[in-house]
C-alpha cells in the first residue's frame, strides 16, 4: 500500500475520502491525494460501507465520518435477523463458482436477483475449466444464464493466471466490480491475480487496526491499475443469501427469464403459481425437448416458486 495510515497532517475541517476497507465500526478511508486514515463512524450504529463516498474530519491521530455521500446503489442481503450490505456505487459484480465443489443455483440466482432489483450488471464466472467432465456438466446447468443474457466467463486459475487475468481485465477496465464466490470457488486466487498485492495490503491494514482476526471478514478495495480507474471489491465469503428486502409481488420481475412472460398472463396480479391462464406457467420447459432461449427452465421455475413462498410468509 503506497499510502500512509495516519492523518496528523491534515486540517480540522472536513474532507473527502472514499472507504477501502470495513470493520465494523472503524473504516479505512482514502483521501484524493492517496493518503489512507482509520476512521470511526459517529455514534453507535455505523451505516457506511465500502465504496462509500464520504465526509471526514481529523480527530486526533484518526478520522470520524461526518456524512455518507449519495450512493448510486448498495448491494446488500436480508434475512429475518439482519441485514448484511456488500459495498456501494457498483459498476457490475462478478459472481465466482466452479465445476467443483457443485455450487447452489438457487444461491446463484439469489445474488443475481438481489443485482438485478439494484441494476447493477452481473457477471458469471465459471472456474476450473481445467476439470474437463465436471465442468462441462456445470456449463450446460448454466445453459438458462446464457440464454438470459447474462455473461458467462470460462476460467481455469489453476493454469495460466497471467491469460486468466489478461482475459478477466477486458471485462473489469475501468470499473468498480465487487467479487462474489463461495468457498474453494477460487476467488481468493482470482483477487490476488488481479491485485498482486492484496494480501500485503490486507497485512497492513490489520496492523493498523491492532486486530488481524479481522481480515477474514471484512470488504476491501483494491486499486488493480496505478492510474487508479479499475477497481475490485474483496467480500466475504456467505452460506445462505437472504432476500426479505424483496417484495414477492416484483419478483418475477428481477428474473430475466420470466420477465418477458408476464405481459402474457390473464390476471394482472398473477402470483405464477396457480393461477390458469399464466403466462409463466405456460413457458417452463416440460422436458420433452432441449431448453430454448424463450422457455424458462424447471430448475429457475422452482427456485421462483420456492423463493415466492419464502418471501410471502414474512412478517410485515
Amino acid at each position: 500500500m503506497n499510502a500512509s495510515l495516519g492523518a496528523k497532517d491534515e486540517p480540522s475541517t472536513r474532507q473527502h475520502g472514499l472507504i477501502v476497507a470495513n470493520y465494523g465500526r472503524h473504516f479505512l478511508v482514502e483521501t484524493p491525494a492517496g493518503k489512507r486514515l482509520i476512521c470511526h463512524s459517529r455514534g453507535k450504529k455505523s451505516l457506511a460501507v465500502v465504496g462509500d463516498r464520504v465526509q471526514w474530519k481529523a480527530s486526533q491521530d484518526e478520522g470520524t465520518i461526518e456524512k455518507i455521500e449519495a450512493r448510486s446503489n448498495l448491494f446488500y442481503r436480508q434475512d429475518e435477523l439482519r441485514t448484511k450490505s456488500f459495498a456501494s456505487n457498483l459498476d457490475q459484480i462478478l459472481i465466482v463458482i466452479a465445476a467443483e465443489p457443485e455450487f447452489s443455483s438457487s444461491q446463484l440466482s439469489r445474488a443475481l436477483i438481489a443485482a438485478e432489483a439494484q441494476r447493477i450488471k452481473p457477471i458469471i464466472a465459471l472456474n476450473k475449466s481445467d476439470l474437463a467432465a465436471p465442468f462441462a456438466r456445470a456449463w450446460d446447468w448454466l445453459l438458462p444464464y446464457r440464454h438470459m443474457g447474462y455473461e458467462v466467463l470460462q476460467l481455469s486459475l489453476k493454469g495460466s493466471v497471467e491469460l486468466e487475468r489478461e482475459k478477466l481485465l477486458r471485462h473489469l477496465h475501468d470499473k468498480t466490480t465487487l467479487v462474489l464466490g463461495p468457498s474453494g470457488a477460487g476467488k481468493s486466487t482470482l483477487i490476488n491475480a488481479l491485485a498482486p498485492g492484496s494480501m500485503a495490503q490486507t497485512n497492513e491494514i490489520s496492523q493498523a487496526l491492532n486486530s488481524g482476526k479481522h481480515t477474514t471478514t471484512s470488504t476491501t478495495w483494491y486499486w488493480v491499475d496505478t492510474g487508479k480507474t479499475t477497481a475490485i471489491i474483496d467480500s466475504p465469503g456467505f452460506q445462505e443469501f437472504g432476500l426479505n428486502h424483496i417484495d414477492p409481488a416484483q419478483l418475477a420481475a428481477y428474473m430475466p427469464d420470466l420477465r418477458p412472460h408476464v405481459e402474457h398472463c390473464k390476471f394482472y396480479n398473477c402470483t405464477h403459481i396457480h393461477e390458469p391462464g399464466c403466462g409463466v406457467i405456460a413457458a417452463i420447459n416440460q422436458g420433452k425437448s432441449a431448453l430454448s432461449p424463450q422457455e424458462i427452465s424447471s430448475n429457475r421455475y422452482n427456485i421462483y416458486s420456492n423463493l415466492f413462498a419464502e418471501l410471502s410468509q414474512r412478517p410485515y
